[in-house]
C-alpha cells in the first residue's frame, strides 16, 4: 500500500473513525469537516481508494475500509468488528469486517473473539444499550442462562438463552417495553448459536 500524505492521512483517520462508529460519512460531510470544496474532498477520497485504503460499495455513504488495509492492521488493531447484532427485532449481521478495536486491557480474548454492534433496546435491563458493542466468544455451546448471540434465518440477535428440554428460550431484558420471550425448537435448522457474550462496552 502506498503511503499517505499528511492531508490524506487526516481525511482517512476521520473516515475510519466514522466507519468504526457505524456512521459512514458522505462526501459532503468530509468536505464540511475539513472546510474543503466538495470537489477537493472527492479527489482526496479518490486518492484513498487508489492507494488501497478505502473501497466504495455504492450508494451515498458507501465507503468501507479495504480488505488490504484491514488485513495489514489486524494484529495492531485488536479484535475485529464484523457487523451489527440486534437487541429487539433481529437485524442482519453482515459478515464483513468494519474495523478493529484494541481491547486487550479490558477483556481476555482468544484468537477468534470478535465484536458485534447492538441495535435496539431489548437488553437494557442487562446494561446492553442501543449502540453498544458486545464482545463475543464464538462456539455452538452455551450454558443455560448465559447471554449469547444466535442466528435466526441468518439474522443475528443477542438475548439471554434458556435451554429447555425440547426448545430454547430467547429471553429479552426490558420490562418497561414489554418484549416477549421467543421460543425455538432445539432441532430447528433455521437456528444456531453463534457464541457467548463475554463483555460489553460503549464507544464515546
Amino acid at each position: 500500500m502506498e503511503p499517505l500524505t499528511e492531508k490524506q492521512q487526516k481525511v482517512f483517520r476521520f473516515i475510519e473513525k466514522r466507519l468504526l462508529d457505524n456512521r459512514p460519512p458522505s462526501q459532503r460531510q468530509v468536505a464540511e469537516h475539513f472546510g474543503l470544496a466538495q470537489n477537493a474532498a472527492y479527489q482526496l477520497i479518490n486518492y484513498l481508494r487508489k492507494k488501497g485504503y478505502l473501497v466504495d460499495s455504492g450508494g451515498h455513504r458507501g465507503l468501507r475500509l479495504s480488505k488490504e488495509y484491514l488485513n495489514k492492521t489486524k494484529q495492531a488493531k485488536g479484535l475485529p468488528v464484523v457487523g451489527r447484532v440486534a437487541a429487539g427485532e433481529p437485524i442482519l449481521a453482515e459478515e464483513n469486517i468494519e474495523g478493529y478495536i484494541d481491547l486487550k486491557e479490558l477483556f481476555e480474548s482468544s484468537g477468534d473473539t470478535f465484536i458485534l454492534r447492538v441495535v435496539g433496546d431489548s437488553m437494557v435491563d442487562e446494561g446492553i444499550m442501543n449502540g453498544d458493542c458486545v464482545v463475543v466468544q464464538p462456539g455452538p455451546k452455551i450454558a443455560s442462562g448465559q447471554i449469547g448471540v444466535v442466528l435466526l434465518d441468518d439474522e443475528a440477535t443477542v438475548k439471554r438463552i434458556r435451554i429447555q428440554r425440547d426448545r430454547i428460550a430467547l429471553e429479552p431484558a426490558n420490562k418497561a417495553a414489554g418484549y416477549k420471550t421467543k421460543y425455538i425448537k432445539r432441532n430447528s435448522e433455521s437456528f444456531h448459536i453463534v457464541g457467548r457474550v463475554t463483555g460489553c462496552f460503549r464507544m464515546l
